[in-house]
């Protein structure tokens, strides 16, 4: 079924950026970062003063430096009484704005008033070196302090200034000319950082039994169970079936655990005393940092934990009395599962969790984050819009975060990431954000989002560039928006072609996966579970990367129920049936003989076939190849990206979209609720209905031995006689031609009527009689 493209505004475009990939008169010395535009800084590193002279009445001085380059000026943070301080601090002056000739760095002295002027040093920007990397970073030099009119005074600054670009290595820690709005308290929020995901385990728990239980009313049979806490992830076994002081269950509980280990499995043992009501027998805490880890499903040691009873005295006073009560355990860090901590569809890694089984990587990715373009106005700043943006990378347990752009519609961020291969079925994901915490002290502020592009490696190919502007989509109440465009340059460098090849023969998920599966509910449970925890551990980290970013990066919601995603997912499945169905037709006008002579040339492909059977699987094997290599020509050129047509987003009805931007549970009036509960109710009677007739075929094809309809049963069971006695004495190929010839008969021996095979067929009784 061929879809209608969708709006050129939505598409993607090829670009042709001046990178130094593919390019024949590119600098050679800047190979390394070759999938970006170079982009001119001059960078100022302040080290350290000496010998400042003093300028309060104390004999001091309170000392930091203005680095001043036209109307841009970077400051350096001030001590207080220290002649001799040391900053270290790297400024960095984009080379595109610069308004001046001379660069002036200005030692003041901070003061309530007015601060003091020290001295100065200047530097004409003609004189000034450039710097490539990999050359050794330059080295420092004691510069005198000058007074406004150039003669020496007392003081001497430590500075090294040069000309570089955004592969330095003092780039990413750099004051940044295109920031200088920024105060110092929302500097670190805008630097460019990778993030590592924390390094998460499966921890399985099996609650064998328990033994010598002291229920405090010994006059009942109790009625016990396991409850297992850890973090905010709380598991229960079911009630056990022996109901007396020494019960069994032999249940696996499975959690999710980060390294390093920060909470333990908090365990106790309950007794349901009536409805609602749990009485603690006992207790006991297990520390992770303990427990036994294993690469394969053999089973581990089992292990005695003593419980430990929890009592009241005096009132209020707490005390655990350690008691004869013990319960048995099999607990087990489990390395040989993949933890999933984001979408199946979009996974990045399918690596276990322990290194020890990992195998050798495949290849590269190298990403080249070059630009955005158009960019929506996000928030409002001195009554107009304005947005500050940056782009976050996720692949494998590598997350990247590029710099701030400050106040740009435009942004260039031009910075180069890598990351290992280790799987070619994988999906990189990259989304833009607009930056809500660069003024500090917005701590209620979020950062929004400006939209993601997904890139799936197994389309591209290997050491080729690929520079494309992707369109930036995001789903509102109010439709689908296109907020901006994201321009990229990949490439996927494959190191050895035979072990990518052999890749595709090995199961997507590690084998425990396999020989041990966990069952869909554990399995989503598991992974929201997992979800959490990387989104809290990256939201801690230094500047943080927060937790609506995470989630919006990891899908955190791709499960929720969603009409226009049904639907979605409904013409998919119609796309993939139209090439049956078009088959369908194809055969229906053969038999029908809408084109006498490709009728005859099936019919003399077919007894052809039928006479020499042995090329048929030939034939079609060929059929298949010689599609393929036609296709060839049509193959697509560019990497997948987010299609509104697909996604059903710019056909969806205003209250399916309010819909699917329901909180869950809902938070929408009653009369909205009732409606929308109505139109489900209608939806799933029309599914429960073509579930039903897909049920009474089946229960029709068993009815035909069953005897539930004896003369149907009897009409059967004699043509099944009749039919092994003439196909036993007939050859099967006489029978094939035959029957092959009675299919693809002319129109004038067809009657309008069903056959009566399948009149026979729809006669037969299904189990619809017997449902209430």
């Amino acid at each position: 079924m061929q879809k209608p493209p969708q709006p050129q505004d939505f598409a993607l475009k090829e670009t042709s950026p001046n990178i130094g990939a593919g390019s024949i008169t590119g600098d050679k010395l800047s190979c390394a970062y070759d999938l970006v535009e170079q982009m001119q800084y001059l960078y100022v590193r302040v080290v350290k003063a000496k010998d400042l002279p003093a300028k309060d009445v104390t004999g001091s001085c309170d000392p930091y430096v203005e680095v001043k380059l036209g109307n841009y000026k970077g400051v350096t943070r001030h001590f207080e009484k220290k002649s001799n301080p040391e900053w270290n601090q790297v400024f960095a002056f984009s080379k595109d704005r610069l308004q001046a000739s001379f660069l002036e760095a200005v030692v003041k002295d901070k003061d309530v008033v007015l601060d003091d002027f020290m001295g100065r040093v200047l530097f004409d920007l003609v004189d000034i070196p450039k710097r490539i990397p990999p050359d050794s970073p330059l080295a420092p030099q004691w510069y005198r302090l000058e007074d406004r009119k150039g003669v020496k005074v007392k003081g001497e600054l430590m500075l090294a200034v040069w000309m570089g670009t955004q592969a330095d290595e003092a780039f990413p820690d750099a004051w940044h000319s295109d920031a200088a709005t920024v105060g110092p308290e929302g500097v670190n929020n805008i630097r460019s950082k990778v993030y590592l995901s924390p390094k998460l385990w499966y921890v399985r728990v099996n609650v064998i039994e328990a033994q010598d239980l002291l229920p405090n009313d010994k006059s009942r049979y109790p009625e016990v169970f396991v409850k297992v806490m850890h973090g905010n992830q709380v598991l229960r076994t079911r009630i056990s079936q022996s109901k007396s002081i020494n019960p069994m269950w032999n249940e696996d509980l499975m959690f999710v655990a980060a390294e390093p280990f920060e909470e333990s499995l908090f365990l106790t043992v309950e007794d349901r005393v009536g409805s609602g009501k749990d009485e603690i027998l006992g207790k006991c805490v297990i520390a992770l940092q303990n427990v036994q880890r294993r690469l394969d499903h053999k089973p581990v040691n089992t292990r005695w934990f003593n419980l430990e009873k929890h009592m009241i005295i005096d009132g209020e006073q707490k005390k655990d009395i350690k008691f004869a009560s013990r319960i048995h355990l099999r607990i087990c860090l489990d390395g040989g599962y993949h933890v999933l901590d984001e979408s199946t569809h979009y996974s990045s890694d399918l690596r276990p969790t322990a290194k020890q089984l990992w195998k050798s990587s495949i290849g590269i990715l190298e990403v080249g984050v070059l630009s955005a373009m158009g960019l929506m106005p996000m928030k409002t700043k001195d009554g107009r819009g304005t947005t500050d943006a940056y782009c976050v990378a996720k692949y494998g347990q590598k997350w990247v975060r590029t710099r701030t752009i400050v106040d740009s519609f435009n942004p260039k961020w031009n910075e180069q990431y890598i990351w290992e291969v280790f799987d070619p079925c994988t999906v990189i994901t990259m989304g833009v954000f607009d930056n809500g915490h660069i003024h500090g002290g917005d701590k209620g502020g979020k950062d929004s989002k400006i939209g993601k592009v997904r890139i799936r490696l197994s389309t591209l190919e290997a050491d080729r560039v690929y520079t494309h502007s992707y369109p930036l989509l995001v789903l509102h109440p109010s439709g689908v928006k296109k907020t901006g465009e994201i321009q990229l340059a990949v490439r996927f460098t494959c190191s050895s072609l035979i072990n990518m090849l052999h890749m595709y023969s090995h199961p997507l998920l590690p084998k425990m996966h396999y020989i041990h599966p966990l069952s869909v509910i554990q399995l989503d449970s598991l992974r929201h579970q997992a979800m959490q925890i990387v989104s809290m551990r990256l939201s801690r980290a230094e500047p943080p990367l927060r937790k609506e970013v995470v989630e919006y990066m990891l899908d955190v919601d791709s499960h929720m129920w969603s009409m226009r995603r049904s639907k979605a997912n409904f013409f998919r499945i119609m796309g993939v049936l139209s090439g049956l169905i078009a088959v369908g037709k194809w055969l229906d006008q053969i038999c029908n003989w809408k084109n006498p002579l490709t009728t005859i040339l099936i019919h003399v492909l077919y007894i052809i076939l039928v006479l020499y059977p042995e090329l048929i699987l030939p034939t079609i094997f060929l059929y298949l190849f010689l599609i393929g290599i036609w296709n060839f020509r049509w193959r697509p050129r560019h990497p997948p990206h987010m299609d509104t047509r697909l996604s059903h987003a710019d056909a969806a009805h205003p209250d399916e979209r309010d819909e699917e931007f329901d909180t869950f549970p809902t938070s929408r009036p009653s009369d909205i609720v009732r409606m929308r509960y109505d139109r489900l109710r209608s939806i799933a009677g029309r599914v429960q209905t073509v579930v039903g007739d897909l049920a009474t075929q089946g229960e029709r094809f068993q009815s035909l031995l069953s005897w539930r309809d004896p003369r149907a049963t009897t009409l059967f069971v004699t043509f099944c006689l009749i039919a092994a006695i003439v196909l036993y004495v007939t050859p099967f190929q006489v029978v094939a031609l035959l029957a092959g010839i009675y299919v693809l008969r002319h129109p004038r021996f067809r009657h309008k009527l069903p056959s009566a095979p399948l009149n026979f067929f729809r006669r037969l009784p299904a189990k619809s009689d017997s449902m209430l």
